[in-house]
This record gives structure tokens, sequence and C-alpha cells, in this order.
């Protein structure tokens, strides 16, 4: 079992909270909490929540609607069954639904009100909760409730676990007392911001600084190496501590949830990470994890405490828009295979290379890339993307890649562009490692940075003006320049390879290219459907829509698992009739094909590089 009895809020905070805790020289009440998990096999967790009245007629409680770090509404109280409240002697009291959620409590005189209630968890995302015979994953904004328009208070949580769990973990120092199972949040911000997990995992310790952090893996089955993904995620942690300077917390878990699903999400003093227990079996899934482990630590620094304006204080119940996500994802994406680089878990060669191939896509590709196949970045700025990120990033759809652009694709090469720029204006002494390390050390406080406050401190350390920079990178969908961070840093492109691969097309023995639409695929129910057509390609000339079915080419049948194969068999510049089945009516589809794109912004050393280019790039890289 992990608890921790350490706490120490920062200065400011602290201050701010005697102000509010203090009602007629009395501190604030707490709300307190009961979780039981009498039948986890139900996907359930029942709630007691005790919230003092303060002598009022009613009481309204609150639950949040999104969770920080994840912009979308999620709507967490669709979960939520069998509420009640009642007096401390056992009155039933009135419980009205009043808004989609919030709970109207009639008090009756009460000094305060026992709410109980049901929440149902069996979504495996990091946002959500998860509850099954095995164990239990918990986020604050998906499981409590907390009186509304109320000044912070202490939240105190006890835990009864299921039959048969041991541990529970969260970051949530312990209660006075030392109550197993029993911890305090200072506030509700704190208490959303630190899950819960309950059950029975392998826990890894291990200190920096003196400082406890604990590597919670649940779920291993024997495949997954817990000693070695420990030592790197140590490693990960001193290396990052390296680069802010030094730790501003007490205690910090990884909950890595080995549950064969991917994603991570970001918490002030801990980070929930899914991945598959067979990641530590291969190089290239195990650098995705470790890529993953140094992003959402990252995020310790900066977006937990360096945050844009826009962000803070919380409100839970409406979308909060902002311009600078592409600070808070874009440069954390950045800096997070960066510095899996610098701390001497990847080489060289797989950092440029870029993120080891996905589900997505299934070979190795770098931000750059990724980007520029995008077509949505000459439809949508940068800002915009973040701004939007309420009812684009997280809702996508098929048409997505033609109409918008990633704040964390394009954030990460506005940052490295941004890295590359700002050296070669101070000659090398200066980076944008600098501009995080000073905008952390101006706004890291309870006000956060606006836009322009982020953008002045990047031009401070870079010594020119920024301004026609940041307009073109940020506010307009113009294509981005690459030749200033290819010379500063000696490396290239690799597009000679094009070139030597169509050679090889011309000689008689070399592999002749084959037919390409650029249409995306899949096999649903035994056929061949379209899953994605994209601008610019053969295919979206030729109409084709998204959830067309794929039946054959001419008067030839196409099996279901062959298209890729099929496409040998035919040459660019051939024109065909394929025949597709939209919504249940047959139709031909004139298409020319073409052939596909070059993978032309793959990154490598240039050969012949100055001594300036390498000691400039071995800084960056920290060789």
């Amino acid at each position: 079992m992990a608890r921790s009895r350490f706490y120490v809020p920062t200065l400011l905070f602290g201050c701010l909270m005697s102000i509010f805790a203090t009602t007629e020289g009395r501190s604030a009440e707490p709300i307190r909490y009961i979780l039981r998990f009498p039948a986890p096999q139900t996907h359930y967790v029942d709630v007691e929540a005790r919230a003092p009245t303060e002598g009022r007629a009613d009481v309204e409680l609150m639950m949040p609607v999104w969770t920080p770090g994840s912009y979308l509404v999620r709507e967490f109280a669709k979960n939520i069954d069998q509420l009640a409240a009642a007096a401390p002697d056992g009155r039933s009291l009135s419980a009205v639904k009043v808004r989609k959620n919030r709970w109207k409590i009639k008090t009756d005189g009460a000094a305060e009100v026992r709410v109980t209630y049901r929440v149902y968890g069996r979504t495996m995302s990091v946002q959500s909760n998860w509850i099954d015979a095995s164990f239990a994953i918990l986020n604050g904004a998906a499981t409590f409730l907390t009186l509304a328009d109320s000044p912070p208070r202490p939240h105190e949580v006890t835990i009864e676990p299921a039959s048969g769990w041991k541990s529970s973990v969260t970051s949530l120092p312990s209660a006075d007392g030392g109550s197993p199972h029993s911890y305090t949040a200072m506030d509700f911000d704190e208490l959303v911001d630190s899950p819960i997990y309950v059950g029975n995992p392998s826990l890894y310790e291990f200190e920096v600084d003196g400082i406890p952090h604990v590597l919670l893996n649940e779920g291993e089955g024997g495949l997954w190496d817990g000693h070695g993904s420990a030592r790197d995620v140590e490693t990960i942690v001193r290396t990052q501590k390296a680069f802010w300077g030094s730790l501003p917390y007490k205690k910090y878990v990884f909950f890595n949830l080995l549950c064969e699903t991917g994603g991570g999400l970001e918490h002030k003093n801990s980070t929930v990470l899914m991945a598959s227990r067979w990641a530590t079996r291969t190089r290239s899934s195990y650098l995705a994890w470790l890529n993953l482990v140094s992003h959402e630590y990252f995020h310790t620094w900066n977006v937990k405490r360096l945050r844009p304006v826009e962000l803070g204080p919380f409100d839970y119940e409406n979308e909060v828009h902002t311009p600078s996500l592409w600070v808070a994802e874009g440069i954390t994406s950045y800096y997070d295979r960066l510095l899996v680089r610098r701390a001497g878990l990847c080489t060289v060669e797989e950092y440029l290379a870029g993120d080891p191939p996905s589900a997505a896509e299934d070979r190795t590709i770098n931000e750059i890339e990724r980007l520029q196949t995008t077509p949505g970045r000459l439809v949508q700025p940068l800002e915009d993307s973040s701004y939007d990120a309420w009812i684009k990033f997280y809702r996508r759809d098929e048409n997505t890649p033609n109409t918008n652009v990633s704040y964390y694709v394009k954030g990460a090469v506005v940052a490295f562009l941004l890295d590359a720029r700002i050296r070669a204006a101070t000659d090398g002494a200066k980076s944008l490692d600098d501009v995080m390390r000073l905008a952390y050390e101006r706004y890291s406080g309870a006000s956060g940075y606006t836009a322009e406050q982020f953008q002045a401190t990047a031009a401070e350390i870079a010594g020119t003006d920024l301004s026609e920079f940041f307009h073109k990178t940020l506010r307009t969908t113009d294509e981005l320049d690459y030749d200033e961070v290819r010379d500063w840093f000696g490396i290239r492109f690799v597009k000679e390879k094009e070139k030597e691969k169509e050679k090889d097309d011309k000689k008689p023995n070399g592999k002749p290219p084959k037919a390409w639409l650029g249409l995306a695929t899949k096999t649903e129910d035994g056929r061949l459907m379209v899953s994605q057509v994209k601008r610019g390609t053969p295919g979206y000339d030729a109409g084709f829509n998204v959830g067309d079915e794929i039946l054959g080419i001419g008067e030839d049948r196409i099996p279901a698992g062959q298209w890729g194969k099929r496409m040998e068999y035919f040459r660019p510049g051939e024109t065909v009739s394929i025949l597709i089945a939209r919504r249940d009516r047959f139709q031909r589809i004139e298409a020319v094909f073409g052939q596909e794109p070059p993978k032309r912004w793959s990154l490598e050393i240039t050969p012949g590089a100055s001594e300036a280019q390498k000691a400039r790039r071995n800084s960056w890289l920290g060789e």
C-alpha cells in the first residue's frame, strides 16, 4: 500500500487558502466521502458524501462535466444513479436535479446532509473510471460531487476496498491519525487532480532528491519488465529535474495500467498511463511507452503549474477556450522524445526517425512528416486548432485530416523551429529550454500566462523580435520554413532517397511502382470499406466517400483483405472502373491510379556536417 503524509502548498496558494477557509474565525468544514465496492464485478462504486450546510435552507451539489487536461465535455453525471439525501438522524431529505450536473438538497435545518449515490465505471480511458473484480481506477471529476459555488474547503476520502483488495494508492496525503485508506485533499481542485487506485498492484519505489516516487503497474501478467521500467522512469525523472532545476512536489505516482489500450493524462502530482503488458518485449513499443512517460511527466511543470491564464481557476461546468494549447501540449510533445534522448534511453537515429510505429501508422514517422502529409495544415491555423479543441480535436471524423491540424503535432514542429531560431539568434547561448524555465519562474503561480506574455518571454530570451515568426506559425496556414533548423543542427530531410527510388524504378530489374489511390480502408464484417479519403489524392479526386464498400476493379472481385496486394498488379496512370456499394446501391467510379508519394520528410544527420554544426547538434541532443 502506498500512501503519503507529505504535502507542502506554495506560499501564495497557502495564503489564499487561509483566507477562504475561515468563516467567522472557524476553519471551513470539510466534505467527507466514503467509497465502497460491495460488488466490483458490477462496475459500481458506492459513494457516501457528508456535506456541511452552514445553516442554509438548501444546498446544491455539483459534478464536473470535464476533467482538466482533456478538453471535451464528457458529462460524467450520466454515470450517477440512485442518488438520495438524508439528515444525520436518518430523516429523508428532498433531492431534486436542477441541472444536468447539479442537485438541490433541502436541508430542513440539518447541520449536514448525507448524500449517497452510485457511479458506474466501465470506460477504460485515462479520463474516466474503471471498476471490475480485479481493480479500480477512479478519476476525481468522474467520481465526486461537491458543494456548488462554495469557497475552497478540505475534502476527506475514506476507502473501503473490495474483498481481496489490499492496496489503495493516490498522490493525496494521508488523513491525520494515519487511518488506513484515508486521505485528505486541501480543496476540490486537488481532489479532482488526484486519481485513486484500489487493488493489488506491483509497486516500485525510488527516491530522487529525497522525494519518494512510485511506479504502480497493474496487470504485469508475467510479461512486463517491472524493475527495468522503474529504472528507466527514474532516469526520466532525473533528466527532467535537471531540465527544470527542481521537483515541485513532495510525492509522485505513475499509475501504469497494462490493460491493452493506450493513452495518458497528467495530474499535478501523478499521471495515469495505459499500455500493453507486452510493450517491454519489443524495442519500438517500449520506446513508445518511454515517450509517453516523458510527455505526461513534463506536464508536471508545463500545464499543471505553468499554464495558460484561461485554464484557472478551473470552471468545471463550462468549456474553457485558449489559443495556447500549442504551448501546453505542442511544446510538451517536442520535449517528450527529446528528453528521452537526452536521458540516454534512445539513440540519435531513433530520435531523428520519430515516433515508433502505432496501430494508426505502421512505420516510424516524425512530427514534420505527420504535419506535411495532413491537408488540414493548409486550412486551420494553429491557434484556431487550440481554441476549437472542445469541438474539433476530440470529435474527429473522416474529414478531420482535410480540415484540421493538431496542436500537438504542429505545436511540436513550431517548438522545434522556435528552438532553432533562438539558438541561432543567440549564437547557441540560449534555447527554448531557457524560455520554458523563465516562463515557469514568472508565471507558474496562481495567475498563469497570456499568449502575449509567453511570446514576449521567448522574444526576450532570443534578444530579437519574434512577432513575424509567431504570426506566421500560429495565425496563418502558410507552409513552414525548415531551412534554419536544418542548417543550424546539421540535419537534413532524406529527399535524396526519392531520387534513388526513381532511378531504381527505371532499372530493368527494379521493382516497378504500384498503383495508389490514397484511400484508407478497413475490413468490417468481411467487407472492404473506405475509412478515410484525404484531400489531394486520386481517390478524393475520383469521388470516393467514407463508407463506400469496394467490391471489384473492372469485372474482378476484390476480397476484403486483398486491397493492398491488388494494387501491386496495376501501375500509376492506369484508368480503371471500380465497383462500389454506396448505401446498398451499386455504383461505378472511374479512377486514375497515382503513385504513392515517397517518404520525403524523414530526418538524418547531414553527411559532411561542419564541426560547428556537430557541436550545436550535440548540445541540442545532449551528446
